[in-house]
């Protein structure tokens, strides 16, 4: 007996379950998903994407979705501790945080950088093979600390949040562990990237265990913006 194929265009979602929660990254990011969001059927009120809103929450034009606008690196809170069922997020904020949650099915090719180590353009000329120790200005504290572990150099970390670049020429920290895009905030700075940790792109991320409670709403989703990347990639 031949079974009906599901579409990806129907998610579901139980009466009692309320709608799917997507957590999107407020910032930059937010113009590069317009397309995707588009492709993917999501229409969100009007004002997600006005930074001046005070609201968090939106409704879009599907009652079985609503939409949340955080910090980057909350989005994957979020969705780790199933306040939000699905989310988008930049690879380095799933490496700085590794939940264990956190479930990454597709990687859609936008936002676009890369985790970087930055130093001084006159830097010191000792060569880094041979550090025991090295002082390190980031916000991914977990990152720099593997990557300099990984070669057997003890990071001590000064977590900031942001202006990483004045670390080096203030004496915070001989260098520092940032997003890097073009790296023209360096080269303003004085600084020059001397070492890419990653290239990061931006991933739909899931809940695990929302995708075991509720697999048919979660999965329709998940093939919906699956959907949106092929028709993309296709043109």
């Amino acid at each position: 007996m031949d079974h009906p194929i599901p579409t990806p265009m129907s998610p579901s979602t139980p009466d009692d379950a309320g709608p799917v929660v997507l957590a999107l990254p407020k910032g930059r990011i937010l113009s590069e998903l317009g397309p995707v969001l588009a492709r993917a059927g999501i229409v969100p009120a009007a004002d997600y994407a006005d930074e001046s809103s005070r609201r968090l929450r939106f409704p879009t034009e599907d009652p079985s979705l609503d939409v949340i606008r955080v910090r980057s690196f909350d989005v994957a809170t979020f969705v780790a501790h199933g306040a939000a069922q699905i989310g988008i997020c930049g690879a380095d904020v799933l490496m700085e945080f590794d939940y264990a949650e956190i479930y990454a099915p597709l990687d859609l090719g936008i936002g676009r950088c890369r985790v970087s180590v930055a130093e001084p353009v006159a830097g010191h000329a000792d060569d880094p093979s041979r550090w025991s120790r090295v002082t390190v200005a980031t916000k991914y504290p977990n990152i720099a600390r593997r990557h300099y572990a990984a070669r057997g150099v003890q990071a001590e970390v000064v977590h900031l949040n942001g202006a990483m670049e004045l670390a080096p020429s203030m004496g915070l920290a001989r260098l520092i562990v940032d997003l890097v895009q073009t790296g023209s905030t360096l080269k303003a700075n004085g600084l020059r990237e001397s070492e890419v940790i990653a290239h990061v792109t931006s991933r739909l991320i899931v809940n695990r265990t929302a995708l075991k409670t509720r697999p048919e709403a979660i999965g329709a989703w998940i093939a919906r913006f699956r959907a949106a990347l092929a028709e993309r990639d296709a043109r």
